[in-house]
């Protein structure tokens, strides 16, 4: 553990980078305290229709806020089984707040938290070009910036979800075994352990990534009896009897409560709408007894309801298999989502909720976006296969093709997979570092020329979108 923290401690030649990435996310996060700041910030009896009903950002969803307001598991324990607990001592805090400004601090606390992992997601990024792939200090810094000008990185270090959190992670873990591939040594399993209960504490699915650093890591070592019973068997079981401890616990009397309040709400709702169709035969039968006729506008009555979003066609009804979808389409969802708008934000439906009123598949209006992409994704492939015979470099993709199995293979959340960016986009700059350490000449100059074009590119046109949508 102490060698994890040590992790955290900012060094004297990290300090003026660190100073002026703060910056950057200091503003970024001011965006979104200005937005919502006059609704959130007053103290009410109901958080959660408040942040749930008026925070509009995509589809991420302001659950942090309610927690830090009204402490309670509310995040879904199996996908987020320790986030909560997490999250109590800043809760615990801004009950200080309250007391002390009768102003709910939720937002700001939230914010600090997001500058907080974001600023380390950037150094544990910078350490692994720097440290485990050897790459010169500017080339560095470029792939570094290129990486958090990408649209929903940008956008994951200010809306109040759990993303940039599990992103930091995620990159701590890939530092930490970067460096031991370097030095030949081996992951010891107290230190995957604690990475691993952080890391899916956090979001369980990515825990899965912890184990396969320490297979790259230890190789053949892995496969150990003590080391599979100690390392990987007994935290996922302990983790997840956790989850069902912590849902019977915290969960399910207040699930069934708010189950039992939405029943009798429709069962009233059901009764007053019966009271008015009698009311309104009762006056229909007196106007035809008088020898009235109705009113063209009132002879057909409209019931308008809210279409669902598609979701497509899942594998199963079960708990976990009706989240699948098997009938979007993975090329549309690779061309507009997974590196469209991960990378840059469409204008048309700007950041919208798939669950609200935003189409699944949202075209750009303009062929520069397109030709951006096709240029991002070139030096994402050109770079894998420099770097293909890296152990690193594997280690990184391994942990993007966990995702991709998991969305664009089963289709989990393939319907908003740009939200979900945080957990893999991190192998793009990693293969194009390759690219860079790999090439020399003027095709050095032409790729490190059109990575700085892309970066500009990128802050320009997503930090313009995204700044329109904050302030308006």
């Amino acid at each position: 553990m102490r060698e994890l923290l040590r992790c955290f401690k900012i060094r004297r030649e990290e300090r003026g980078l660190a100073l002026a990435v703060l910056l950057v996310l200091t503003l970024l996060n001011v965006l979104t305290v200005y937005k919502y700041g006059n609704v959130f910030m007053h103290p009410t009896d109901d958080y959660w229709k408040l942040f749930i009903g008026r925070f509009r950002v995509s589809g991420y969803d302001p659950i942090t806020y309610y927690v830090l307001s009204t402490w309670e598991a509310r995040y879904n324990v199996y996908r987020h089984p320790l986030l909560a607990f997490f999250m109590y001592p800043p809760y615990l805090i801004n009950q200080g707040v309250i007391q002390l400004t009768g102003l709910n601090g939720a937002q700001v606390i939230t914010a600090m938290i997001l500058v907080a992992a974001s600023l380390y997601s950037f150094l544990f990024l910078h350490r692994i070009f720097r440290e485990v792939m050897h790459i010169g200090k500017g080339d560095a810094l470029l792939l570094t910036t290129l990486y958090f000008s990408f649209a929903y990185i940008m956008v994951a270090t200010m809306v109040p979800d759990h993303f940039i959190l599990s992103m930091m992670m995620l990159l701590l873990t890939l530092y930490i075994a970067g460096r031991h591939l370097c030095d030949g040594s081996r992951m010891g399993r107290a230190q995957t352990v604690w990475l691993f209960i952080l890391t899916a504490g956090i979001s369980l699915n990515n825990g899965i990534k912890v184990f396969l650093a320490n297979l790259f890591v230890n190789g053949k070592r892995f496969f150990h009896p003590a080391n599979l019973l100690l390392t990987v068997a007994l935290p996922a079981i302990l983790i997840w009897m956790f989850c069902r401890w912590e849902y019977h616990t915290f969960v399910l009397e207040n699930e069934q409560a708010r189950h039992a309040q939405k029943i009798k709400q429709r069962k009233e709702k059901k009764q007053r709408e019966i009271a008015l169709q009698k009311v309104r035969a009762q006056e229909d039968s007196l106007r035809r007894a008088k020898g009235d006729t109705l009113p063209a506008a009132t002879a057909k009555t409209t019931v308008k309801t809210r279409r669902p979003a598609y979701t497509g066609k899942p594998l199963g009804k079960g708990e976990f298999m009706r989240w699948t979808d098997i009938t979007t389409s993975r090329w549309d969802t690779a061309v507009e989502n997974l590196f469209g708008e991960s990378l840059q934000l469409h204008e048309d439906h700007l950041l919208g909720d798939v669950f609200r009123r935003r189409p699944i598949i949202v075209r750009y209006s303009h062929v520069w976006n397109y030709l951006a992409e096709i240029v991002t994704v070139f030096l994402f492939l050109w770079g894998i296969w420099r770097g293909r015979r890296d152990r690193f470099l594997w280690l990184v993709l391994s942990m993007m093709a966990v995702d991709m199995a998991l969305h664009m293979g089963l289709g989990f959340g393939i319907n908003e997979i740009y939200i979900m960016s945080p957990h893999y986009l991190f192998a793009m700059p990693v293969a194009m570092g390759y690219l860079l350490l790999k090439s020399r000449g003027k095709t050095v100059f032409f790729v490190r020329m059109t990575m700085l074009l892309l970066t500009v590119y990128l802050w320009a046109h997503n930090g313009w979108l995204l700044t329109q949508y904050m302030l308006r």
